[in-house]
């Protein structure tokens, strides 16, 4: 008789998914601390606030995507006035993570 060998499948698929969807929660909260430091746009504060709590309940990143896309915009448009307090690693990290979703 012959063995049968089991094969393990994983799905890691899911937990990429959990990670990057929990990355850009965490780009969107340090995207929030940095607008309320620099006093910007407090219209995209608030949008990026109900974000996140939509977010928490339904776990559907769009709307985060979306605010996290036009924060970049901003923070490019006043990293080339030279304002203090936006660093090029900051906005490196803003792209990964529009990247990866």
């Amino acid at each position: 008789m012959a063995k049968e060998t089991t094969k393990k499948v994983e799905t890691p698929k899911k937990k990429a998914k959990a990670k990057t969807t929990s990355n850009i929660v965490k780009v969107s909260e340090s995207i929030l601390d940095k607008l309320k430091t620099l006093n910007l746009e407090p219209g995209l504060q608030s949008d990026i606030v109900w974000c996140l709590g939509s977010y928490s309940h339904d776990q559907n990143p769009v709307g985060l995507l979306e605010k996290a896309a036009q924060a970049l915009a901003l923070f490019k448009k006043e990293q080339a006035k030279k304002t203090k307090g936006i660093p090029a690693k900051f906005i490196s990290d803003i792209e990964s993570a529009l990247a990866s979703n």
